[in-house]
């Protein structure tokens, strides 16, 4: 595989969701996913696999080390066996979802699509019970009740 395989399934997802401007999508190796910033990247080192980074939301000021602790814990209980990792930006001060795809012959535009409004929908949950959630919902999940991991 090669960044040719990964120009390709640029332009298959962007066919399969409607965008209309591969060659920029291409080029900026960026869109957007029902909201979220999503960067994709391709490693000369590692070159049978694509990298996608999903930008989630700030976190509130004074929620940073909560909310580190239960990205730690998803990482464990969630994001280990999806080959996904989320962590916090010290630049940005930002949630953000680190995902490794093999680009194996079955990943496909398709499958990419998918993939990404999979963690859309948990890129959701993240902003509207942990990053926007008011301080009592979220004294209650830093609390202990990890109901929340089911997501």
């Amino acid at each position: 595989m090669s960044s040719e395989r990964f120009d390709e399934l640029i332009y298959e997802i962007c066919d399969v969701v409607g965008l209309p401007d591969p060659e920029y999508v291409a080029e900026m190796r960026a869109l957007e996913i029902e909201g979220f910033d999503v960067h994709l990247d391709h490693q000369e080192s590692d070159p049978d696999s694509l990298y996608v980074t999903f930008h989630y939301g700030a976190v509130t000021p004074g929620r940073s080390l909560v909310v580190f602790r239960l990205m730690l814990e998803a990482n464990l209980l969630i994001y280990a066996q999806d080959q996904a990792q989320l962590c916090l930006d010290a630049d940005t001060g930002s949630v953000v979802l680190l995902v490794y795809v093999p680009m194996t012959p079955d990943t496909t535009g398709e499958y990419l699509a998918d993939l990404f409004g999979h963690y859309a929908e948990h890129g959701r949950y993240w902003q509207t019970n942990i990053l926007e959630s008011p301080d009592e919902m979220f004294e209650g999940i830093a609390s202990g009740n990890l109901m929340w991991l089911r997501a």
